[in-house]
C-alpha cells in the first residue's frame, strides 16, 4: 500500500478553534487516492484537533468556555508552569481531546458532513506555529 503524505506548517494562532479544512482538503486533492482514508496528526502536546460544526461560530465559543471551566488556569497544585499559567492546562486539554483524526476519502474528497469542519484547537495564549502530518492512502 502506498501512502501519500505532506507536512503542513501552520503559523502561530491565538487561543481557540481555527478551521483547517481547506488546508487538509488541498493535500487530499493533491493525492492520487480516490477511495480510502485521510489521517491528520498534530505534532504537539498543547493543542488538539477536532471535527466540529463549521456554520455557527458560537458552537466553537461554547466549546472553548466549557473546556476552560473544566480545566482552569492558575491552580495552585500545577507544578508545570514554566511557560506561563496556560502551560499545564494546555497539556491537560490536549490529553482530554484528540491529536489525530481519521476521515474517509470518497471520490477523491474528505467525506465530511455538510456542517463539519476540521479544526486546530489552540490551547495556548502565545503559541508557536503548529505542524500537521496529513497521510492519505
Amino acid at each position: 500500500m502506498s501512502v501519500f503524505q505532506r507536512v503542513l506548517s501552520l503559523g502561530p494562532r491565538s487561543r481557540g478553534l481555527h478551521e483547517v479544512t481547506a488546508e487538509v482538503a488541498a493535500v487530499v486533492g493533491e493525492s492520487p487516492v480516490d477511495s480510502g482514508m485521510c489521517n491528520v496528526f498534530l505534532q504537539h502536546t498543547s493543542a488538539s484537533l477536532c471535527i466540529n460544526e463549521n456554520a455557527d461560530p458560537t458552537a466553537r465559543g461554547d466549546l472553548e468556555v466549557f473546556l476552560d471551566r473544566l480545566v482552569p488556569e492558575d491552580e495552585p497544585y500545577f507544578r508545570h508552569t514554566h511557560e506561563g499559567p496556560d502551560d499545564m492546562p494546555s497539556h491537560i486539554k490536549n490529553v482530554l481531546t484528540e491529536t489525530s483524526l481519521a476521515i474517509p476519502v470518497v471520490d477523491g474528497r474528505m467525506a465530511l458532513g455538510t456542517w463539519q469542519g476540521l479544526y486546530l484547537w489552540e490551547h495556548r495564549d502565545r503559541a508557536t506555529g503548529r505542524r500537521l502530518v496529513v497521510s492519505v492512502w
